[in-house]
């Protein structure tokens, strides 16, 4: 069972996301807040697998509950969907290096809730959808002020390979099938990746794509 928090200072958006996730036979909402603070509390007391959390929040926003969550050890094996908008874009790259592990608009389909959380659960990122593609791009401008490719030192050129398609947002059968290799063996590539480059998950993996330079805004 993936047990879900969910922060929105909004009752009504909380209620439907409850609604819609309750209804999974593998989901369960266990935990309700209305900011950041509350949140916190409450998941130390009742633990759960993935948190939704709207960026723009009173009592500790989005931005501020991921890098909480983030730095406290008790809080190691719970993962971050970020709700957000366009108009957030500043946030994003803060929240994903903080170690939010997905992004969703407020208006997305319901089947992408559902696969958001399941996706986050299973310890992957949700990068796929173009909507992140984009969010990471414009963000990828704040990332860093100079690349720097020193800390891909450690990596194979199969494994570099591999990271430059992690950080375009492919998943990792669209890899095998444009490296001509089996997923099982991407994902064994991508395991060896993060453990060398001490990721957190496969959004860290996109931030580092960029602070090194490996991808730069604008690629296609």
């Amino acid at each position: 069972m993936i047990r879900v928090a969910i922060a929105d200072d909004h009752q009504l958006v909380r209620a439907g996301f409850r609604a819609l996730l309750d209804s999974e036979p593998d989901i369960e909402v266990l935990v309700e807040a209305s900011g950041g603070e509350e949140l916190l509390r409450l998941v130390r007391e009742t633990p759960v697998d993935v948190a939704l959390l709207d960026i723009r929040m009173p009592d500790g926003d989005g931005l501020w509950t991921t890098e909480q969550i983030a730095a406290d050890p008790a809080l190691t094996g719970l993962r971050v969907v970020i709700v957000t908008t366009f108009e957030l874009d500043e946030y994003v790259a803060r929240a994903i290096r903080a170690g939010a592990s997905g992004f969703l608009v407020k208006d997305t389909e319901p089947v992408d809730l559902i696969r958001a959380v399941r996706v986050v659960a299973s310890g992957d990122a949700l990068l796929s959808p173009g909507v992140t593609r984009r969010l990471l791009e414009r963000a990828a401008g704040g990332l860093r002020d100079a690349p720097d490719p020193r800390v891909l030192a450690e990596l194979t050129e199969r494994e570099t390979e591999v990271l430059r398609l992690v950080a375009q947002g492919l998943t990792n059968d669209e890899m095998a099938r444009h490296l001509f290799l089996s997923p099982l063996t991407v994902k064994t590539h991508v395991s060896r990746i993060m453990r060398k480059l001490h990721a957190r998950d496969r959004a860290q993996l996109v931030v580092i794509g960029y602070e090194s330079g490996l991808v730069a805004p604008g690629w296609r």
